[in-house]
């Protein structure tokens, strides 16, 4: 099973996507996706109901975040309300060890996302302060990273023992796709979701 685990949509501040026009796009091009995960900026939408869509396409939508760190953004799976009361989504400078402290705590899977981009990545801010405890998984191919950011992402993890996923960050409806994730078991819900990323019955994918 196939999953895109990093997709914005206008509901974030420069996002153009609408999900529904996601789903044809998939469908139109024949891109191997089962499904993909919004993972809106600052934000968890805990308002939108995508059933009528996934009916309607076969697909499987799923909804996460994406928080903005000290050590760059960090994409966050599995969202309760535990957790939207333990850090403020909306900062741009959370504690990275909250986060995933946090995280951890609450049940979910919080990883950093485009870990090898300038600025808001991970190991741009490793170079500067160090690395950090609790980090075991990365974005190592993102669909908008420039040339080289990718195969730093890869060649750190690597260094690092943190395992990978894939994800396009898509935010205009023809760049879904770009990256995903493979899973080993079928994903059926948020709760799959993460339970997969915990044991790492998954693998990144890129189709550039």
């Amino acid at each position: 099973m196939i999953l895109d685990l990093h997709t914005h949509s206008v509901r974030s501040d420069d996002g153009r996507a609408k999900v529904d026009n996601y789903c044809q796009w998939i469908r139109k091009k024949e891109l191997p996706l089962d499904g993909f995960v919004l993972t809106e900026h600052r934000q968890y939408d805990d308002t939108s109901d995508y059933r009528d869509l996934e009916d309607q396409y076969g697909l499987l939508i799923l909804k996460a975040s994406e928080v903005e760190t000290d050590y760059g953004h960090v994409l966050v799976f599995g969202v309760n309300e535990d957790l939207t009361r333990s850090f403020n989504f909306t900062r741009v400078d959370n504690h990275i060890g909250d986060v995933l402290t946090a995280a951890r705590r609450c049940g979910a899977v919080a990883a950093p996302c485009h870990p090898g981009r300038p600025n808001v990545g991970l190991f741009a801010h490793y170079e500067r302060k160090g690395p950090i405890d609790g980090v075991d998984l990365v974005e190592i191919y993102n669909g908008g990273s420039r040339p080289g950011e990718d195969e730093m992402s890869e060649a750190e993890a690597d260094r690092f023992g943190y395992r990978g996923f894939g994800g396009s960050d898509s935010h205009i409806v023809s760049r879904i796709g770009y990256a995903a994730t493979e899973f080993d078991d079928p994903i059926r819900s948020i709760e799959d979701l993460v339970s997969a990323l915990q044991a790492g019955r998954c693998r990144a994918r890129t189709f550039r």
